[in-house]
């Protein structure tokens, strides 16, 4: 490694960024182990009631007697199933509904306080409904699902695409351009590095939507296990499923990071 004083400016800040990163990730790893360690102490010591509160040994053990048997997989699976499928849906019908706003000023104009009202709609009170309406199968919890995320995704792609650059727009009219070519050239290109943001969003609260369906109308998934866990007082499993829920909503959301970061070193 060179020392700074031989460093150009642009090598000295690049340098300076990432240790600057793997400081911000010591300290995370560091946070996490000292509140894991101090939890676990609480438990043995007395401080903290470890049959409400549990323990991370008895969690890990939880899992691991989970895993054993592998019904955790299947829920994990199921799960994270009805996630990817909402999260899909979401983002054709989020651009489908968008776009077609977009082509038609006046309709988006009737329907811009009814798509807030939705957006704004508590989506837990649903739940239930979805459940009378649609029964309570795995195509109710998609839905549910979806709810939650697609009614803002529609209003920040539709306010994205009014947003783009007026003057590109003009210059494919002034070149002949139709409609569609300033939709396809201009309007859609110029808003991808906003979608995959939106994306990233979008996935983990298709997510927390998944799990409140699973909550009400579901015999699978984790957010079964954790009512269930909860009725027969198995604390162990609910703390389990909620660090599981954990991890897939880091480890989605770092997908599509990754993505949205190979996309931008592309274009």
């Amino acid at each position: 490694m060179k020392p700074e004083q031989t460093l150009t400016p642009q090598e000295l800040f690049l340098r300076q960024q990432t240790q600057k990163k793997r400081q911000i990730r010591a300290a995370r790893i560091l946070l996490l182990a000292a509140f894991l360690i101090l939890w676990e102490a609480a438990a043995a010591f007395g401080w903290i009631d470890s049959f409400i509160f549990s323990s991370p040994s008895r969690i890990t053990e939880t899992f691991w007697t989970m895993c054993r048997e592998q019904e955790l997989f299947r829920h994990i699976g199921i799960t994270l199933a009805e996630t990817l499928i909402s999260f899909f849906l979401v983002i054709l019908f989020g651009i489908g509904i968008a776009v077609l706003l977009w082509l038609c000023p006046r309709f988006s104009s009737v329907m811009e306080p009814y798509l807030g009202v939705l957006n704004s709609l508590p989506k837990s009170a649903m739940a239930p409904l979805l459940i009378v309406w649609l029964g309570a199968n795995m195509r109710t919890i998609v839905v549910a699902g979806m709810s939650v995320a697609i009614f803002g995704s529609i209003i920040s792609l539709y306010s994205e695409f009014k947003g783009v650059d007026p003057d590109a727009v003009k210059l494919i009219y002034t070149l002949g351009g139709t409609i569609r070519d300033t939709l396809r050239k201009v309007i859609l290109p110029s808003s991808v590095p906003f979608l995959l943001s939106t994306f990233k969003v979008n996935i983990g609260l298709c997510l927390v939507g998944v799990v409140i369906g699973e909550f009400i109308g579901a015999r699978s998934g984790l957010g079964y296990l954790i009512i269930y866990g909860s009725q027969v007082f198995q604390l162990n499993m609910v703390i389990m499923c909620i660090f599981v829920l954990c991890i897939i909503a880091t480890l989605l959301y770092a997908a599509v990071s990754f993505l949205e970061k190979q996309y931008l070193k592309k274009h």
